[in-house]
């Protein structure tokens, strides 16, 4: 038995370069890898450790300008700083722990503290090169997958300082992934709103922004404000705010310019301070009344912060400087004295936010009865739901390394859950089962979330009904037919998630199960084909006679099969709301009456009965 077993020695000990440990990783140093369908996908954070740098440029003072450019799969980043030490430039892109950021006399508040940041984007570049420019001298290195390829000359230029980056990510470490503009714009909006004056120049069009948080509220908003915008800052604080007609509560938060998407320490001090502050001034009221519909930014300036992860997400200091005061008391006393202070001074304010507090205590109130028996129902039928297959990781489980894969398939039916439930991961990936058609709930209250018994079973599901926090899966996923029934379906569901929950939307956690039109195959080859494009180009490549076979609904596909398009593989489409039209709008159009400007609509858009749809519009 002594022989069989795993013989451990120093041969089985290995000392990794810097380079090899960050692509055997990547993982640590940039988060999930992904295809560019989620905003914290791998490809986006290598674009912001680079911009990072620049903004710490502009931030010290030199540089009011960058200049952006991605075609295809190459970026080009340039900044009008002073530019990276000549002597250092090498160094600065391919020495870990090597960085001007150590001092913190030079970049007390800055956002890449580590001197990690452009060392990980070499590593996982296919080519990576990074050109400094001072004083009339340009000095220029050229890499691929971490390796110097070249290191050029000093050589004089008329260009003006500064420092420009080109890479493009390596397709061994990121597979299958598309830059997509309307995550790479929301970045570069929020660099401009946390840096008044700074001016961003991406593919030709330009984002800068004159009123810092309030201009980020009036962009992001759904809809119009209940008030006008209270905006307030202080040294190192910035913080914005106002109700909307919806529900829920939605807070953007930054920490040194660094968007914190999944908050921390310094978003529940301003959560839990702004209803303290309300609450004393009217003296009544309960914070889950006062925050009900809230849509707020804050922004806080911290020396040597400390995140909970390099990709700098969540904001893990307690202090505001070393040995300094709590961020929890920085925050309440900037409120209790900046807002205090508006709420006296704006009656007209003051009146209609008390009267969106009373609307949502009253709505509170009446629901709470329906509350209480919903929740026996959902527990009672949990016990034995047959429509949940469960997964054994939650995205809640916050210190397990895959909680970012954790998934859950929304079907129609139990032939197509059926498929997904054989050949999906236990451990990651989970099934509800639909008995139909969802009602639709446009128009209607929240009460329906509670009536109405399969909404309520999804709330439970997914664990949202207290707090986002709790959400159980990262990526809520709509695995419908892509037929005429199926796009109805897609339709009824996000109808539910953007009236009663749009924080699911707005955060990138809801998708779209994108599954093969056609299989086409011969004894040698099988290719699975998503549009009538791809099932022409497999024609051509298989010949004569091949088999096609169209997939009219998902039962149709064995799990066999299935485990192909849920796998690593898998495609989904991101449900994006953009900024043109707000979620009542949209809703309207499709879910309310068919007035003549969506009968149009349909005419134009439906195809007969063997094309399917293949575009969401508004919705994805």
């Amino acid at each position: 038995m002594a022989n069989n077993e795993v013989q451990y020695t120093e041969d089985n000990i290995r000392s990794l370069d810097w380079k090899e440990h960050i692509r055997i990783r990547p993982g640590m140093y940039i988060g999930k890898l992904g295809d560019g369908s989620s905003a914290d996908d791998g490809i986006y954070v290598l674009v912001k450790e680079v911009v990072d740098n620049s903004i710490d440029e502009f931030v010290m003072g030199n540089g009011k300008k960058i200049d952006i450019s991605i075609q295809n799969e190459l970026v080009e980043i340039r900044d009008y700083g002073r530019g990276i030490p000549l002597g250092k430039v090498k160094d600065v892109v391919s020495k870990m722990n090597t960085g001007g950021k150590y001092d913190s006399r030079a970049f007390k508040k800055s956002v890449g503290l580590n001197g990690v940041g452009t060392k990980a984007v070499n590593a996982l570049s296919l080519d990576f090169s990074v050109e400094s420019i001072r004083d009339g001298e340009l000095k220029k290195v050229s890499f691929t997958r971490g390796d110097v390829v070249k290191d050029f000359p000093l050589e004089k230029t008329t260009q003006t300082n500064g420092t420009k980056v080109l890479f493009s990510p390596d397709k061994e470490i990121f597979k299958k992934y598309k830059f997509r503009d309307n995550y790479l714009e929301k970045m570069f909006w929020n660099y401009c709103y946390l840096n008044r004056g700074l001016a961003i120049n991406y593919n030709g069009n330009r984002f800068i922004s004159k009123n810092g948080l309030r201009d980020l509220l009036e962009a992001n908003m759904d809809g119009s404000p209940l008030y006008p915008i209270v905006h307030l800052e202080g040294n190192d604080i910035e913080v914005a705010f106002t109700h909307s007609r919806g529900y829920g509560e939605d807070y953007s938060s930054f920490v040194n310019g660094q968007h914190t998407t999944q908050g921390g320490t310094h978003q529940s001090a301003f959560r839990e301070a702004v209803a303290k502050v309300i609450k004393d001034f009217f003296n009544k009221y309960e914070p889950v009344d006062i925050r009900q519909g809230i849509v707020a930014a804050v922004s806080i300036k911290v020396i040597e912060p400390v995140f909970e992860s390099q990709t700098k997400t969540k904001l893990g200091s307690t202090e505001i400087e070393p040995n300094g005061q709590s961020v929890r008391a920085f925050v309440m006393d900037f409120l209790k004295e900046k807002l205090d202070n508006f709420l006296h001074k704006n009656p007209d304010v003051v009146q209609q936010m008390e009267n969106k507090i009373k609307q949502s205590e009253k709505e509170r109130k009446e629901l709470s009865g329906i509350r209480k028996l919903a929740r026996e129902r959902a527990k009672k039928v949990s016990l034995h739901n047959k429509k949940l297959r469960d997964c054994k990781i939650h995205f809640s489980d916050f210190k397990n390394e895959r909680r970012k894969e954790t998934s859950i398939f929304i079907t129609e039916g139990d032939s197509a859950s059926g498929s997904i439930t054989k050949c999906r991961d236990v451990k990651t990936q989970a099934v509800f089962s639909l008995r139909g058609k969802p009602l639709n709930s446009f128009g209607l209250t929240k009460k329906v979330v509670y009536e109405n018994e399969e909404f309520n079973l999804i709330q439970a599901a997914l664990n949202i009904e207290e707090d986002m926090e709790n959400l159980r899966y990262n990526k809520i996923i709509i695995a419908t037919d892509a037929d005429v029934d199926g796009m109805h379906i897609r339709l009824l569901l996000l109808t539910f998630f953007l009236r009663f929950f749009p924080d699911l939307v707005k955060k990138n956690h809801v998708f779209i199960l994108q599954t093969p039109l056609f299989r086409v195959r011969n004894k040698k080859e099988t290719h699975y084909c998503y549009s009538d494009d791809e099932k022409e180009s497999a024609l051509k490549k298989l010949g004569k006679n091949p088999e096609i076979t169209r997939f009219k609904g998902l039962g149709e596909i064995s799990p066999d099969e299935f485990k192909h398009f849920i796998g690593d593989d898998m495609r989904l489409e991101p449900v994006i709301l953009t900024k043109d039209k707000s979620i009542e709008e949209i809703l309207e159009f499709y879910m309310g009456k068919n007035t003549p400007d969506r009968q149009g609509f349909i005419i134009d858009n439906l195809k007969v009965e063997e094309d399917y749809f293949e575009e969401e519009k508004e919705l994805t």
